[in-house]
């Protein structure tokens, strides 16, 4: 339980503050699923485009990055909520889904052509600042702005030891699932194909592939190497889970 005064306890529970372990094999109890996973499509999957900051974001989202990126980050979007609805019960209805939108829009913000180019910092780190600055510029309480932040600051902080927010270890196993096809039997198999037809994935595969090498030829420091420097473009490359869907749209 948080004592920090900067947020009160439903604001922690509200923006997935609460604190989870980082490993996601434990938070699932080591197990393909805790909890069967049902079908849904995506008509069954709302999207908070009333909420005006979200629709905002939206917009600098479809500006910003190429489609591929966008379209994985909608996916990431539905992937989460599949997640969230069947596995995590308690947080489901307690959990803003303008703040899981918000995070899934921004995520890979930093991974830009311009982004890449404009900071010294892993993309992860300057994509979350972007998304603190932009989010507070729009009217989003300290709470969901850092919320997203952090969330997208530790997106990629995969490992086995300490803990994480539970947004971040949310879109933890939704960004693995959709790059890497880890844990496959999180979604149920209707749901990945609905998902991958409303968002085709056209050669995602590759393309994130590129982007990671890409980035850690311009900064060898870059944070994504301690997922390491030819496991994880070559995993991701290879998404054998994702492999049948990956030339939808192309």
């Amino acid at each position: 339980m948080s004592s920090t005064p900067a947020a009160s306890a439903g604001d922690i529970v509200k923006h997935g503050w609460d604190a989870v372990p980082v490993d996601g094999n434990a938070i699932l109890n080591g197990r393909p699923y805790i909890h069967k996973p049902s079908p849904l499509t995506v008509e069954d999957i709302p999207f908070p485009s009333d909420d005006p900051i979200v629709a905002k974001v939206q917009d600098y989202a479809k500006k910003h990055l190429i489609e591929q990126t966008y379209n994985h980050s909608m996916r990431v979007y539905h992937w989460g909520f599949s997640i969230l609805k069947d596995q995590f019960p308690e947080q489901f209805g307690q959990l803003s889904l303008a703040t899981w939108a918000l995070t899934c829009l921004l995520h890979d913000i930093g991974t830009t052509h311009d982004n890449l180019r404009a900071t010294l910092l892993s993309f992860e780190f300057y994509g979350g600042i972007l998304a603190l600055n932009l989010t507070k510029e729009l009217g989003a309480p300290q709470a969901q702005a850092e919320a997203v932040a952090e969330a997208i600051i530790r997106h990629q902080d995969l490992g086995t030891v300490g803990k994480i927010t539970f947004l971040g270890q949310l879109i933890q196993l939704a960004t693995i699932y959709d790059n890497m096809g880890i844990n496959p039997q999180i979604i149920n198999e209707a749901t990945k194909v609905d998902v991958n037809k409303a968002f085709p994935r056209k050669g995602w595969s590759g393309c994130f592939s590129k982007t990671i090498r890409e980035e850690n030829g311009l900064k060898p420091w870059a944070h994504t190497t301690h997922l390491g420097e030819e496991d994880f473009p070559e995993g991701v490359k290879n998404n054998e889970l994702m492999e049948s869907y990956d030339s939808w749209g192309l």
